[in-house]
């Protein structure tokens, strides 16, 4: 009796020792954070943006909204400095910063990303071309295109002069001697030029023959290179200045936002550009004619010229650049594999796929 009991106490002391063994090996789940979570935000449309309410929604806050139902967090949102989402965290001020916020080496330094939930790039607003005909009409009057019209006339006249003192004594009734015959000369000289050929004047003395012929042969050369010249001025003013990608950029006036990802890397490309407040000032300074191209995250740009339904902007195609979106912790968040878990069966449903096309609507 009494070896039976004690067989039955080592198999109990097994039983339980294998136990123990088994739940040390599973993987402990985080408890959720005790009291209300302090979540970093700010506007940076659609992905957080503040209503007049004062309620915040967008995209990246209709995720972390999910994910807190789902693990059950309780927290509230607290409008912070893109710097303070960052270093508010390092700080212990913040439990999680939400929002377009972009995942950099130095930023990784500070604290810890979630798995990216948009990844994206950096796009470049422009302004609308005119139709082809109104830039054209509007490029007659440019400085260029009077300067060519202005050098030519003075071409045509110098050889109208020479015709008109060749011609004036002896074929006084074509050239005749008095001012208005240097006019006579002007026509001629056009008239021979571009190859018209009107008859109603020609020269009559050997001397402007000679002129004539010389004119004649050199007319072929020149009419050649003042119609590149004004062909060029009717198309300088709209091919200045355009922007059809990064490789324009250093040669126009560019805007952007000082301290953002967009910042870094315009200078990583070595582009100077205007810093403003914001993408709304940046694009109205844009419409203005102040710069020529604005540069910031592409989903922002394109989130705001569909929204504001400007006919006068648009972005080119494309994007430039990386940029992965993620939602940061405080290093070493034990909340960031759960987070991690909840994120990502989010963003691979289709309901997040279909928020997204409906916010952002589809790519020019």
């Amino acid at each position: 009796m009494a070896c039976q009991f004690r067989k039955l106490a080592r198999l109990t002391s097994a039983l339980f020792l294998l136990l123990a063994a088994t739940l040390s090996s599973l993987p402990a789940q985080a408890a959720a954070p005790a009291g209300e979570m302090n979540i970093a935000t700010r506007e940076a449309p659609p992905f957080a943006m503040k209503g007049e309410d004062g309620e915040w929604r967008g995209l990246a806050i209709d995720l972390w909204r999910g994910i807190a139902e789902d693990r059950g967090f309780e927290y509230r949102f607290n409008e912070a400095e893109l710097s303070d989402m960052v270093d508010g965290l390092g700080e212990g001020e913040y439990d999680a910063s939400v929002g377009a916020l972009t995942v950099t080496s130095q930023r990784e330094e500070q604290v810890d990303f979630t798995q990216p939930f948009f990844t994206t790039g950096f796009g470049i607003a422009v302004q609308k071309s005119p139709t082809a005909w109104l830039s054209l009409l509007q490029n007659f009057f440019t400085w260029d295109f009077l300067q060519a019209v202005l050098a030519l006339s003075a071409l045509l006249l110098f050889v109208g002069v020479l015709f008109w003192l060749a011609e004036r004594k002896t074929n006084s009734e074509e050239f005749p001697r008095e001012a208005k015959g240097i006019g006579s000369g002007f026509w001629f000289s056009a008239v021979t030029m571009t190859t018209v050929g009107y008859g109603d004047k020609a020269p009559r003395t050997p001397a402007g023959k000679i002129v004539a012929l010389v004119w004649m042969f050199a007319a072929i050369l020149i009419i050649s290179t003042f119609t590149g010249m004004i062909a060029s001025s009717l198309t300088t003013g709209r091919l200045a200045g355009a922007v059809s990608g990064p490789g324009d950029l250093p040669d126009v006036a560019v805007g952007s936002i000082e301290g953002t990802a967009s910042d870094a890397w315009l200078q990583d490309e070595r582009v100077g550009f205007t810093s403003y407040d914001s993408v709304e000032a940046g694009l109205a300074a844009l419409r203005a004619g102040d710069i020529d191209a604005f540069v910031y995250d592409e989903p922002l740009l394109r989130y705001m010229v569909r929204k504001t339904g400007s006919k006068e902007l648009k972005l080119l195609p494309g994007t430039f650049g990386r940029q992965d979106y993620g939602i940061a912790l405080p290093q070493g968040s034990p909340l960031r594999e759960e987070i991690d878990i909840a994120l990502l069966r989010r963003i691979e449903g289709d309901d997040w796929r279909r928020e997204v096309v409906a916010t952002l609507g589809g790519r020019d």
